[in-house]
């Protein structure tokens, strides 16, 4: 933007009688950040935060921090812990805990018999009774005739969806 004398005299002016930066941008026609930027570059006072804050006035309790964690826990190491025998001999440490028993793996999904069948899955995956619906799928579409009305679901208009 290019600003004249006259304009720039007006700031000053506006900016003296303390007027916000929005309101004289709304008054001049400009934006708000133009004017920022112009009375930066003329190096007029600064304006007053407009956050109201009240010098002495006890400032709203904050929550503390949490105590900064040590490497080996943000990495989910577990703590070490060692037992003390007495002064002056040596610390050895606690045996580890047993390890978990592992869970074995879930069996894999029975496969589809073929093209041609159904692929709806029926059950919870990794659970004995998990099994696919089986049943001839529509040419083209790997679903059979129900599992399509439920897979294909027309979208409504979004004018329907306003209310």
């Amino acid at each position: 933007m290019d600003w004249s004398d006259e304009q720039i005299s007006r700031l000053r002016a506006l900016w003296s009688e303390g007027h916000s930066t929005a309101e004289i941008g709304r008054r001049m026609g400009i934006s708000k950040n133009a004017v920022v930027g112009k009375a930066h570059r003329l190096n007029l006072s600064a304006r007053p935060s407009p956050i109201r804050r009240v010098p002495g006035a006890p400032q709203a309790p904050r929550a503390p921090r949490p105590a900064p964690m040590r490497a080996a826990e943000r990495m989910g190491f577990p703590p070490r812990s060692f037992n003390v025998v007495a002064a002056g001999h040596a610390l050895r440490p606690v045996a580890p805990p047993p390890p978990r028993p592992v869970a074995p793996p879930a069996p894999p999904p029975p496969p589809r018999l073929s093209n041609t069948s159904c692929c709806w899955p029926i059950g919870e995956p990794g659970k004995p009774d998990f099994r696919f619906c089986s049943d001839r799928a529509l040419v083209g579409k790997p679903y059979c005739e129900a599992h399509a009305a439920q897979a294909y679901v027309r979208a409504r208009p979004r004018h329907e969806d306003a209310a």
